[in-house]
C-alpha cells in the first residue's frame, strides 16, 4: 500500500525545546523514547507510586526505603516506557508512515535503521533488569510477565477492537510491582488498584486513540475509538466510573482514612470535567485530556500520601 496523503497537520511530537540542544545524533534516540512526551512515563509510574504509598502508609510510615524504592521505580518507568515505544514502532513502522500524527517518527521517517533500533532496545532492557534485579523475588516474577503484554500489545490493533484492554493490562504491572516491592506479596488493595489502572487506561486510551480515528479506518487499526462510535462518551464516562469506584475500594482495604477519600473527591472531579468538556472530534481535545491524566494520577497519589493521616 503506497503512502496515503492526510490532510491535518496535527501531530504530538515536539523536537523543539530541550531535544533541539541535544547533539544531533542523539536527537532521534530521544524521540523514539518519547522524552518529548513525558506523559506517557507518568501513566506508567503512577499506579506504582500509588501502591508503594498504600503499601507503606504514605507519610505516616515514610521512610528512606520508601523514598528509594519510589526513585528506583522513576527510574524503571523511564527506561521501561521508552523500550515500550521501540518495540510499538519497530511493530508499526509501516503504519506510522501513513498517519500524520506519527509519520515523523524516528523509525517511520527512517533516521534510525531497525538494526539500531534493536540494539537501542536491548541497552535499555538492560538497564531495566538490572533495576529490576535490585528487588525482591516477587517482584522480579512481575516484572517479566509484564513484558508478555508489551510484547502483544502491538499486535492486538491488528486483530482486535481493545488494544486499549491490552495496554491496560500493560501499563498498570506496577500496582502490582509496587506492594511486592514493600511486602513482597500482592496483597487485595494491588489488585484492587490494577484493576483500576486497567479501567482509567481504557478510558484515556480511547480518547487518545480519537486523534487517529480517520487514518486509523484508512490503514485497518482496530481501537474502541473506533467500535464505540458515536457512543464513545458514554463509555468513557463508564470506564472512569470504575476506576474511581475501584480506587475506593482499593483505600477501603488498604485502611485509609477520611482524608484520603476527601483527596479523591478533587480527582473524580476531574474525571467529570475531562468527559464533560472533551471534544471528541477535535484532536487538540483529544491530546489535552488525554494528558491531563497525568493530574488526575497526581492527585491519586496524593491521596495516598496523606490518606493515612
Amino acid at each position: 500500500m503506497g503512502r496515503m496523503t492526510i490532510t491535518t497537520e496535527h501531530t504530538d511530537i515536539n523536537a523543539k525545546g530541550w531535544i533541539a540542544h541535544l547533539p544531533e545524533h542523539l536527537r532521534p534516540y530521544a524521540l523514539l523514547m518519547r522524552l518529548d512526551r513525558p506523559i506517557g512515563t507518568w501513566l506508567l509510574l503512577l499506579p506504582a507510586w500509588w501502591s508503594i504509598l498504600a503499601a507503606t502508609h504514605g507519610l505516616t510510615d515514610f521512610s528512606a526505603s520508601t523514598a528509594s524504592t519510589l526513585i528506583l521505580f522513576g527510574t524503571g518507568a523511564l527506561v521501561m516506557r521508552g523500550a515500550g515505544c521501540v518495540v510499538n514502532d519497530l511493530w508499526d513502522r509501516d503504519f506510522d508512515a501513513r498517519v500524520e500524527r506519527t509519520k515523523n517518527r524516528p523509525l517511520a521517517s527512517k533516521q534510525i535503521s531497525m538494526r539500531q533500533a534493536v540494539f537501542f532496545l536491548g541497552s535499555l532492557l538492560g538497564i531495566g533488569l538490572a533495576i529490576l534485579l535490585s528487588f525482591n523475588t516477587t517482584t522480579i516474577i512481575l516484572g517479566f510477565v509484564s513484558l508478555i503484554p508489551v510484547i502483544i500489545y502491538p499486535l492486538a490493533k491488528r486483530v482486535t477492537w481493545y488494544p486499549q484492554a491490552v495496554l491496560g493490562l500493560t501499563f498498570n504491572f506496577g500496582a502490582l510491582m509496587g506492594a511486592a516491592a514493600i511486602l513482597n506479596d500482592i496483597p487485595p488493595f494491588a489488585w484492587a488498584l490494577y484493576a483500576a489502572g486497567f479501567f482509567w487506561t481504557l478510558g484515556y486510551d480511547t480518547i487518545y486513540a480519537r486523534q487517529d480515528i480517520a487514518d486509523d479506518a484508512l490503514i485497518g487499526v482496530k481501537s474502541t475509538a473506533r467500535k464505540f462510535g458515536n457512543k464513545v462518551k458514554t463509555y468513557v464516562a463508564v470506564f472512569y466510573s470504575l476506576t474511581i469506584a475501584l480506587i475506593f475500594v482499593a483505600g477501603i482495604l488498604a485502611n485509609v482514612t477520611a482524608v484520603f477519600y476527601g483527596v479523591m473527591s478533587l480527582g473524580l472531579l476531574h474525571l467529570l470535567w475531562q468527559v464533560r468538556t472533551w471534544d471528541k472530534d477535535d484532536p487538540q481535545s483529544s491530546l489535552q485530556k488525554f494528558r491531563s491524566n497525568r493530574d488526575f494520577a497526581l492527585v491519586v497519589t496524593t491521596a495516598f500520601l496523606f490518606g493515612f493521616m
